[in-house]
């Protein structure tokens, strides 16, 4: 039986730790995630109001609360990212992330662009299913890049249970 010599692994490693080229790297998923951030808000201008003129579940948090949670769960999202691929380069992991990320930024058009909270559900439920692939996969990489997205899907599940609410209530 044939491997590869160990020293290709090591090699590649080091080559996505040296100098700057990390930071760099890091800037990348920090943009990719600004990126889907901002067509989300671009997508969402009148959000704060819209949301305040559904009818809300008892459990609804109030719409301030958005931004700084998502603020705090996209630099989760970035530096989970980043620590993947520095662990194992661009595979597997680093398409989930890419898949979750896409399916992230298309909901806010979809629930806040179009009002249609039914088809945001649909979409919310692979979001939620993308986020727990992309934990699975990036744990095999990077056990803290895994930890930092756990908080992103205990949200994404209290936003499915609250779109599916809304959804429910403005029918």
């Amino acid at each position: 039986m044939t491997t590869a010599p160990s020293h290709a692994y090591a090699r590649a490693d080091e080559h996505r730790s040296e100098g700057a080229r990390p930071w760099l790297a890091l800037l990348v998923f920090a943009v990719a995630v600004g990126i889907a951030a901002g067509l989300g808000g671009a997508a969402a201008g009148s959000a704060g109001s819209e949301y305040a003129s559904l009818e809300q579940p008892p459990f609804a948090p109030p719409s301030w609360l958005f931004g700084p949670v998502w603020t705090v769960l996209y630099v989760g999202i970035a530096v989970a990212g980043w620590l993947s691929w520095r662990a194992a380069g661009v595979d597997a992991a680093i398409a989930w992330w890419v898949v979750q990320l896409v399916l992230n930024a298309a909901w806010t058009p979809i629930f806040f662009g179009a009002g249609e909270y039914g088809w945001a559900l649909v979409e919310i439920g692979f979001l939620l299913v993308a986020v727990v692939a992309t934990i699975v996969v990036v744990r095999r990489r990077s056990r803290l890049g895994a930890w930092l997205l756990v908080p992103y899907l205990v949200w994404v599940g209290f936003a499915s249970v609250l779109n599916a609410s809304i959804w429910w209530l403005n029918r």
